[in-house]
């Protein structure tokens, strides 16, 4: 892992600490284990200031280049709930692959169980879009 542990933005890690807390009882065992490996990450997670964030960690909005070990590529937006947008390859950070993302930098390796079975991937590439939207009137 690129910078050791999961990175996030102060705003951003209380939005998505409130958001588990609420989402916790979700009734897909799959997105139960996501939320609670998330929650385990966050243990560990180093909190920054926006103004320190580095441009290549995955946070909310952020456009997400990843390949798996399985050969496929693919780019996916990590947004809130309420964005998600299966059409526009919008992932909201609740589903197994925003969850196993969120955090992460480009380069970094990612082992995560979906509903097909424990997945490797690689990010290669974060692309950062308008950060807080939705967020700021939340907290």
């Amino acid at each position: 892992m690129k910078y050791d542990n999961l990175i996030l933005e102060k705003k951003e890690y209380a939005y998505l600490k409130r958001i588990l807390d609420v989402s916790g009882y979700s009734e897909s065992s799959e997105i139960q284990k996501s939320i609670i490996k998330l929650n385990e990450e966050l243990k560990e997670a180093r909190v920054l200031k926006e103004d320190e964030m580095p441009e290549d960690v995955v946070r909310f909005n952020s456009k997400v280049s990843i390949v798996s070990d399985q050969g496929w590529e693919k780019t996916i937006q990590v947004v809130i709930p309420s964005e998600r947008n299966l059409q526009q390859n919008k992932i909201s950070i609740l589903t197994p692959m925003g969850a196993a993302l969120f955090g992460y930098a480009t380069g970094d390796p990612v082992v995560w169980d979906f509903p097909t079975g424990k997945q490797h991937l690689t990010i290669t590439a974060v692309e950062q879009q308008e950060n807080s939207k939705g967020i700021d009137v939340l907290l």
